[in-house]
């Protein structure tokens, strides 16, 4: 199985309002950059839009370190999900789990795909390179979302 490294960031440029999502994938031979956004959005659903696009361009089973600087993303996946789905996708509070959309393409990609994923947090705008990366892409992302030029 090949390992790929796998950096994601989401932007939104009002909370909600025109957002992007970037995707920086990693392997010994290769480097892939992806992005794209959307009109009407939040930063929480460019954040899971990465996470969504970066598996679904993975063309066979892999190995995969999954780098993201949003812990609500990392928390959802890591410590939520179970609790979401025993009590049908609501939160403690009896109210529906927002994003659920999301949430269930998620899991099904990460819980229910071909791929081996280990999950890392990484502090965003801190020097990593690769999330530096996701960055860019993630507002390259909201510029075409908007109609603009990259930045």
């Amino acid at each position: 199985m090949n390992t790929v490294d796998i950096y994601t960031d989401g932007a939104c440029k009002g909370n909600p309002g025109p957002g992007g999502w970037g995707v920086l994938l990693r392997s010994s031979d290769s480097q892939k950059q992806l992005f794209g956004g959307a009109m009407e959005t939040t930063n929480n659903r460019m954040e899971m839009q990465a996470v969504i696009e970066a598996l679904k361009a993975l063309k066979r089973p892999c190995k995969v370190v999954l780098h993201v600087d949003s812990q609500y993303v990392l928390k959802g996946m890591t410590e939520w999900l179970p609790s979401w789905k025993a009590r049908g996708w609501r939160t403690a509070s009896k109210e529906p789990v927002k994003n659920a959309d999301l949430w269930q393409e998620l899991d099904v990609l990460v819980n229910h795909g071909p791929h081996d994923i280990s999950w890392r947090w990484v502090r965003g705008h801190n020097g990593d390179p690769g999330n530096e990366l996701a960055d860019e892409l993630a507002n390259k992302g909201v510029a075409a979302a908007l109609g603009q030029p990259p930045p």
